[in-house]
């Protein structure tokens, strides 16, 4: 698409953007790039929390600069997250507290998600009545924030600032694959990333004082090969939970994308030469001259 309607690429993938993570991250490698300029990817540390409205500043940012050279911008991946903090700015909130993230994780982990939102329905019983137990990033977010200010998330959301007047120009197209051939690829693209050295690669960041409790560990793909070397599970069950855990969340983004405004849906994979074609089509009905 970048090539054919002239554009640059700019990574909207919460675990591409981190440095020296690369076997289970997809990340485009440079050679197969025909040298579309890609932006917001491998550029920061993993030793660093980054979050939706780090990089939603940051897109920003490259969005005016890339629009300045006449190009048009993709954004590419399936962070939903990250795109709803680019159209709907979040209410200011402190920088992560990485010890107080990571006493919590410990508490996470020992006495379950569950606990957490028991937790934060002490504190803010008006967002623990919105959250299901389950969801505990943002559980977890909303306890963190309420240790560190003293006010509840909930008061805060009116604070919200306006969106950027780039968000009305967003044209949001996702793919919606065949979901037993998804769920196969899922299995086999796992098994691929352990056969290439996954483990080596983790043990290694480790070894380099990446905390394992890291926003870039703690990633799918990564966290349950953190756990295997702590000796908490067995190599086979690293391996079918962490080909759960992709499958769980690829359903998540299905459906995180299905409740934003303006999705238009195409059947079928990106890898597709049909589903490129009608992409295609889509885009250049904005501008018929390219």
């Amino acid at each position: 698409m970048a090539l054919r309607l002239g554009g640059e690429i700019i990574n909207c993938d919460s675990v591409q953007v981190y440095q020296e993570i690369q076997i289970a991250t997809a990340k485009v490698p440079l050679e197969e790039r025909q040298g579309i300029p890609h932006h917001l990817i491998d550029f920061v540390s993993p030793r660093v929390t980054f979050t939706a409205a780090d990089w939603a500043r940051a897109a920003i940012d490259k969005i005016e600069e890339i629009e300045m050279r006449s190009q048009r911008v993709f954004l590419v991946g399936g962070t939903g997250f990250y795109l709803r903090a680019l159209r709907r700015p979040f209410f200011p909130s402190p920088d992560t507290d990485e010890t107080l993230r990571g006493r919590l994780t410990q508490i996470r982990e020992r006495r379950g998600a569950e606990h957490l939102h028991r937790i934060l329905q002490r504190f803010d019983q008006a967002e623990a009545a919105k959250l299901h137990a389950r969801d505990w990033p943002r559980v977890q977010r909303s306890i963190e924030f309420y240790l560190q200010t003293g006010r509840p998330i909930s008061r805060e959301r009116p604070r919200r600032p306006d969106p950027p007047a780039l968000a009305e120009r967003i044209r949001v197209i996702a793919l919606n694959p065949p979901r037993p051939e998804l769920y196969s690829r899922i299995n086999i693209r796992t098994e691929q990333h352990f056969a290439d050295g996954l483990i080596e690669e983790v043990r290694r960041l480790i070894n380099e004082g990446v905390p394992p409790n890291s926003s870039a560990l703690g990633a799918h793909g990564y966290r349950r090969v953190v756990e295997y070397l702590n000796g908490e599970r067995k190599l086979s069950g690293a391996i079918e939970q962490t080909k759960l855990d992709v499958r769980h969340y690829a359903k998540r983004q299905l459906t995180w994308f299905r409740r934003e405004p303006g999705v238009e849906w195409i059947d079928g994979f990106g890898d597709d030469a049909a589903v490129q074609r009608r992409v295609l089509d889509l885009l250049c009905e904005l501008e018929p001259d390219r």
